[in-house]
């Protein structure tokens, strides 16, 4: 009788531990690795000959944002398509639980403008057969999943249920029976099996305050008082369990740093900090936040940064942008409508606030003159295609925004723009990816779609960062795609290969790896579209010991896990056929 599923056999071997590769053999018996070494292939009921090619863990995302995308894409692609095994949900802490049923409408509402996800693909995607955040993760556990799911408490919907509705909750802070309640329910989820609670902590003014609500208003979590989270700090340490996620503002890193510290302390769990980011013109920003991180590890404190390592550009048009948020003048521009943006824009009072946002330093892209029409649907401004914003205004002989505002309003907010990353320097970046402890990513692979692609990021990784430009061994960037987020957020069983381990493998041709250009799919509930990236050269993916894809095409095969408590093990229904 065979002794196991599936034998890997002949492959290249990185296991996730940092060790030397070596080729090998690799036994999988219900979902787990149970040997590894030369394997005899009469001994597996299946073989997947992996000669010449890398084999190693599964990618794990902390920072993904398909709470609703899980409910009808079960590989939560495009991460699934680049060998993401598992992933972090209810990050920032935004997320749909608890919610109460009068309220679901608010809670969509909310993430059509923060994490930009269509209203219309929610309205029709998600079954909303739960109340409570312990009735969500039951509601996640019956959903068919081609990955694993690791749930964060996200501390909005919590602030927001105990408080009444986000509109009080931005208006006040919590009473002491209030917090208490807060706690408990905090508890409540962690005993259901969160991972540990999330929250996004922006100043609710100022030139940092990028992601807002529908109306443009900051988050529940930018206005919450520090004692919230110290409380939660402290539960964290009194469980002995979980790790705290907290986006910040990077380009504000000189802003003072203590109550990240404190939060350390009290908790003595890991804290993820979002985001360690190189900015081309301000190098100084993560030199001091890799200085203050070396500080907190020489005391002790267990803060560690996840790395903005997407270079990916952001491919949009103004009728869907929200990403100038941090300027009241073009926040107050692009609320509402398509046709209410499109009168806005057109409204030549509004273009000196909006022109003195042109050339200022931003968190998501680089200066407005670099910006490149991709793609302009109106004759008269045709021959424009392929410039930069400001080649095509000195064509038109106008500022830039003037520029930007004639094109976009004459082709009825139709026009694509393509924008470069603030981050290009590839000495820059190395600083970054080499810095020992930086957890790669930030994918926000389920938000933003219509114009960022950044689930592409661990092909990124090890093509441009490893292959092309040598600044790792590919050793070490599967340590820190697989291992180290892994070990931050309390997955016990997972990110290396290592027997007992759960099976979670990306075999691939490394010389063949490639991030595909990038397209329009419409393939979202309710008639939406986004735009996508696909990869190349992985051979197979696995998860839980099961085949999920084969050459970049899917399989019928859904065997994620909800990973309760950072584990959540249990035997997975099997299927043999692919």
């Amino acid at each position: 009788m065979p002794r196991f599923d599936t034998i890997v056999k002949n492959g290249m071997i990185i296991d996730g531990t940092r060790a030397p590769r070596y080729r090998g053999d690799i036994g999988i018996k219900d979902g787990r690795i149970v040997e590894i070494g030369e394997l005899a292939a009469a001994e597996g009921v299946s073989e997947i000959d992996a000669f010449g090619l890398i084999v190693a863990p599964g990618f794990i995302d902390l920072h993904a944002h398909y709470d609703a995308q899980i409910f009808w894409d079960p590989h939560c692609s495009i991460s699934g398509w680049h060998g993401v095994t598992s992933v972090v949900i209810g990050n920032c802490g935004f997320g749909f639980a608890p919610v109460r049923p009068e309220q679901r409408e608010r809670a969509m509402l909310t993430m059509t403008r923060l994490e930009s996800i269509p209203y219309a693909s929610m309205k029709a995607g998600m079954p909303w057969d739960w109340v409570t955040f312990p009735q969500f993760l039951d509601s996640l556990e019956r959903q068919p999943k081609g990955l694993n799911l690791l749930p964060c408490v996200p501390l909005g919907p919590l602030i927001t249920w105990v408080i009444g509705s986000p509109e009080e909750a931005k208006q006040r802070a919590p009473t002491a029976l209030e917090e208490q309640e807060i706690v408990r329910l905090f508890n409540e989820a962690m005993d259901a099996g969160g991972c540990g609670w999330s929250a996004q902590r922006l100043p609710p003014d100022g030139p940092v305050s990028f992601q807002r609500d529908y109306d443009g208003t900051p988050m529940v979590t930018d206005v919450m008082g520090d004692q919230t989270c110290r409380n939660l700090a402290r539960e964290l340490g009194r469980r002995n369990s979980g790790f705290m996620q907290l986006a910040m503002a990077t380009a504000d890193a000189f802003h003072d740093l203590k109550e990240v510290e404190a939060l350390a302390e009290l908790s003595r769990r890991p804290l993820i900090y979002q985001t360690l980011m190189a900015f081309d013109r301000e190098p100084q920003i993560h030199r001091f936040l890799i200085a203050w991180f070396d500080q907190c590890h020489a005391r002790g404190l267990r803060v560690y940064p996840q790395a903005h390592t997407n270079t990916t550009s952001f491919t949009f048009t103004l009728a869907d942008w929200n990403l100038f948020d941090d300027s009241e003048a073009w926040r107050e521009a692009t609320l509402g409508s398509t046709q209410e943006r499109l009168s806005k824009l057109s409204d030549p009072q509004r273009r000196a606030k909006l022109k003195d946002y042109a050339n200022g330093a931003r968190m998501v892209t680089s200066d407005l003159e670099n910006f490149v029409i991709q793609q302009i649907h109106m004759p008269q401004f045709k021959h424009l295609e392929g410039l930069n914003l400001k080649d095509a205004a000195e064509k038109m002989d106008s500022h830039i925004v003037d520029a930007m505002l004639e094109i976009a309003v004459a082709d009825e907010l139709r026009t694509v723009f393509d924008a470069p990353p603030p981050h290009t320097r590839l000495d820059l970046l190395k600083e970054i990816v080499n810095y020992p402890y930086t957890i790669p990513g930030l994918s926000d692979g389920g938000a933003h779609t219509k114009f960022f692609c950044g689930g592409r990021y661990p092909t990124e990784f090890l093509t441009s960062f490893t292959r092309d430009h040598g600044m790792l061994s590919l050793e070490e960037a599967h340590w820190k795609l697989s291992a180290w987020p892994a070990l931050c957020a309390g997955l016990s069983d997972r990110g290396v290969l290592r027997e007992g381990y759960a099976a979670d493998i990306v075999i691939y041709d490394y010389e063949r790896l490639r991030i595909e250009p990038s397209a329009v799919t419409h393939d979202l509930p309710g008639g939406e579209w986004r735009r996508v990236q696909r990869a190349g050269g992985y051979r197979y993916i696995m998860v839980n010991g099961e085949v999920t894809f084969v050459d970049g095409q899917p399989t019928k095969l859904r065997p994620g896990l909800l990973l309760r408590h950072g584990n959540g093990w249990k035997k997975p229904k099997m299927r043999r056929a692919i």
